[in-house]
């Protein structure tokens, strides 16, 4: 049986991608991290897009290496395929945009872990699972690698696969030019064409550049050089073309590259080439697995490739399934994809990593209410919160579903030490208690602390606000949220906006569908919404509906506890998880309130705080998970 539909072989590196545009590379100053090398990336753009994927490579044994394997997961790539050196580093590559025709860098590549692929990598159990091979012409360049890429597609035609290559030309790769000709598209080597050349008859799908196919048929001349690779090989052959798009042949090369079978192209503004190639391979894949006429395909593929060369990174910037069906429908409305806020806000939200669908979280993020307890100093409130993750810690169990809220300025070591646990982190920004809201000097004026966050913590933040805010109130309030947002975007971290009216005002049905709809208006798209307890089903609905008016691809809402007693929020449990939108709760002081008065004024000891707080912690995800287990009862039954 077929489990899988491609399998990719070859380089997987970790990108690091300059941030500032259009200068050297030498006088880059920050860099993002992404994973990257070719077969990578058409792994993960392809699993974008709803293929069962999987990668063949080396990576090595540390860091990097397991930022890899990790972000692959994330994708829903298949890693069985990605062994793990213990001698050799995992590949890195420096990259820049000076402008939208160079992109220097610099390949560290000298003996890394790829290129130690030997044959023995190559798994005929799981090669037997794929419909489709893909390979990428770097991997051709040494006899180790050659080797392994050889077997995987002799095996491949003996359980039926179909082969691709995407030729994937990197001259200084294939020791012909120098460390810093990283970006270099072209040298002539017979060498290098009679290597491709006794090769691609082992391909049903041959793809490269006009350069890239230049070497591959040993002629500068486009139309000759594909009839050089024709000679030898029957795949179908498909030649980008850069801004004139891409063309497909079946069979023989007619006179003109303009007869062969075209897809529509996309006028957009060019940002950054890099990655373009492999964004366009993992549509095209897409299209040439479900047999999609090639026009079609070719849509797809433009598509893919329209979106890399509009932003930033490679893999970053490839697109969901979703996502490529909504342009594909709607078309081009701003030249520049990167600046397009629809289509910007589908990519976010379609992308996002983790299963989060269950939210049991455990809220110690309070602040004001601690320092005002007796015995209370800012050294005891650091460490009660650190048993606050250890009753945290026992209760999750290595389970998913679980999360924390912790601030950084008093609950710092709690924070530090809930990385890699597999919780859900959420940290909140709001100065305790304002209105008009400000937020925690450890932001600074312009917002740049986000830029120190790790990227799996959650910008949290509560906004006091009512409808009936007057407009002065409103616009303060309004201006701080939309700043916040930006820039915990800009900074690739999740938000989580909390709001409260029943502090301000007087609340009904629809005092919380307002408030959310009015954020929607002014273009605040949070990841979460916390909201408190309602005791109608009624608002409950009308909030969910509220939502989902705007962004049916928000992570969902949790509830929070407000102090309120443990049978009171079991009620309002009860309700809200009578909605699908309605993920869990983020309660705190129900938890850890009376524990925290006697620990802080010494009447209890560690054990024993932690201890009780595990017990009511426990207690409340089974109230919950109860709540939800019935709502999904009753939803089975109904639609039966």
């Amino acid at each position: 049986m077929k489990t899988l539909d491609v399998i990719t072989i070859g380089r997987s590196s970790v990108d690091l991608y300059g941030t500032q545009i259009g200068g050297r590379l030498e006088d880059m100053r920050s860099f993002q991290k992404y994973i990257g090398g070719s077969p990578t990336n058409i792994a993960a753009g392809t699993a974008r897009l709803g293929l069962k994927s999987a990668l063949i490579t080396r990576v090595g044994d540390e860091h990097m290496g397991r930022f890899i394997r990790e972000e692959l997961l994330k994708e829903g790539v298949d890693v069985r395929g990605v062994k793990t050196d213990p001698e050799r580093l995992t590949a890195l590559v420096l990259l820049g945009i000076r402008d939208q025709e160079r992109f220097p860098l610099i390949f560290y590549r000298s003996d890394c872990a790829d290129m130690a692929l030997c044959e023995d990598d190559i798994d005929e159990s799981l090669i037997a699972q794929a419909r489709s091979v893909v390979a990428t012409g770097t991997h051709l360049s040494h006899p180790r690698t050659e080797a392994a890429v050889l077997k995987a597609f002799r095996l491949a035609r003996t359980h039926g696969a179909r082969t691709a290559l995407d030729i994937d030309y990197r001259p200084n790769l294939w020791g012909l030019a120098g460390h810093d000709a990283g970006e270099s598209r072209f040298i002539a080597s017979k060498a290098v064409t009679a290597k491709l050349q006794s090769h691609l008859p082992l391909f049903d799908l041959i793809v490269g550049t006009e350069e890239e196919f230049h070497i591959a048929g040993g002629d500068t001349n486009t139309l000759a050089a594909l009839r050089a690779v024709r000679a030898v090989s029957s795949a179908v052959l498909v030649c980008k073309r850069g801004a004139a798009g891409a063309v497909a042949f079946t069979g023989e090369i007619p006179d003109s590259l303009d007869e062969g079978e075209m897809g529509p192209g996309f006028p957009i503004e060019v940002f950054n080439v890099l990655g373009a190639g492999d964004g366009f391979m993992s549509g095209l894949i897409k299209g040439w697995l479900e047999e999609a006429p090639w026009p079609r395909a070719l849509a797809y593929a433009n598509a893919c490739g329209a979106f890399a060369v509009s932003r930033h990174g490679c893999t970053p910037a490839y697109p969901s399934l979703t996502e490529l069906e909504f342009f594909l429908e709607r078309g081009v409305v701003t030249p520049a994809l990167r600046h397009d806020a629809a289509l910007e806000q589908l990519h976010w939200s379609t992308n996002r990593h983790g299963d989060w669908s269950t939210m049991r979280v455990f809220a110690f993020d309070h602040r004001m209410q601690l320092e005002v307890m007796e015995g209370a100093s800012p050294a005891k409130i650091g460490a009660f919160k650190e048993l606050c993750l250890q009753a945290a810690l026992e209760v999750q169990d290595g389970r998913p579903g679980y999360g924390i809220l912790c601030d950084d300025r008093l609950g710092r070591d709690a924070l530090q030490a809930a990385a890699g646990t597999g919780l859900w982190i959420g940290r909140p920004v709001e100065w305790p208690g304002s209105r008009p809201l400000t937020l925690e000097p450890e932001l600074g004026p312009d917002y740049g602390g986000l830029a120190e966050w790790p990227l799996d913590h959650v910008v949290k933040v509560l906004c006091f606000c009512h409808p009936d805010d007057t407009l002065e109130m409103r616009a303060q309030q309004e201006a701080v949220v939309t700043r916040l947002f930006h820039a915990a975007r800009r900074q690739r971290l999740e938000f989580l906006l909390e709001i409260i009216p029943s502090k301000v005002g007087p609340v009904d049905d629809r005092t919380t569908a307002t408030l959310i709809r009015r954020f929607y208006e002014i273009g605040i798209y949070p990841d979460w919404w916390k909201l408190e307890p309602m005791a109608s089903a009624v608002a409950w609905a009308e909030a969910c509906a509220a939502i989902e008016e705007h962004d049916r691809h928000t992570r969902g809402i949790v509830v929070l506890g407000l102090d309120a007693p443990e049978a009171e929020l079991a009620e309002s449990f009860r309700i809200a998880a009578g909605f699908s939108l309605v993920k869990g709760f983020a309660v705190g002081r129900t938890i850890f309130g009376q524990v925290a008065r006697d620990w802080l004024a010494g009447r209890i000891g560690d054990e024993d705080a932690v201890a009780e707080m595990v017990r009511r912690y426990a207690r409340l995800c089974a109230v919950w998970d109860a709540g939800k287990g019935l709502a999904s009862a009753t939803a089975g039954r109904e639609q039966a």
